[in-house]
């Protein structure tokens, strides 16, 4: 059995100091920290730290006690087009990698930063409402290989 992505980046320890510093980078960005700019969770990185876990081969801690993944991509919904906050987005979970001090293994990272990219468009999918998100969608699960469907 192979090392999961989750266990490489070195656990929920990581996954939490990533969220946080992922987090810090974008209300940093000009561009970026209008997605926080009305307010979130109490609890936000806490939480992203529980997704991004659960998604890379983690513990279902997200989706046992936080949510799914459709309450998540509601969340993200009916905002329009941000194809420019999405890119900038992406610029700012690659700087928090170092950030986070997540390990500095080539495969691991371009893993990371791919799965990022595949979940910043799959949030984007429902620009016009949340209510065109359909009901019980799953939390993909990445292996190295990509999604499930790749």
């Amino acid at each position: 059995m192979s090392q999961t992505i989750f266990d490489a980046a070195g656990g929920e320890a990581a996954f939490l100091r990533l969220a946080h510093a992922w987090h810090a980078r974008c209300l940093a960005d000009p561009i970026v920290s209008h997605a926080f700019s009305h307010g979130y969770h109490p609890q936000h990185t806490e939480r992203l730290a529980a997704y991004w876990a659960e998604a890379l081969g983690g513990p279902p801690t997200y989706s046992a006690s936080m949510g799914d993944e459709t309450m998540v991509t509601k969340m993200h919904s009916g905002n329009g087009e941000h194809v420019e906050m999405d890119e900038r987005a992406q610029v700012c979970f690659a700087q928090a990698l170092d950030d986070a001090r997540l390990p500095d293994d080539q495969r691991l990272r371009y893993t990371l930063k791919a799965y990022f990219r595949w979940a910043t468009r799959r949030m984007a999918g429902y620009p016009d409402s949340p209510a065109d998100v359909p009901m019980g969608l799953p939390l993909v699960q990445w292996s190295w290989d990509g999604p499930p469907d790749h």
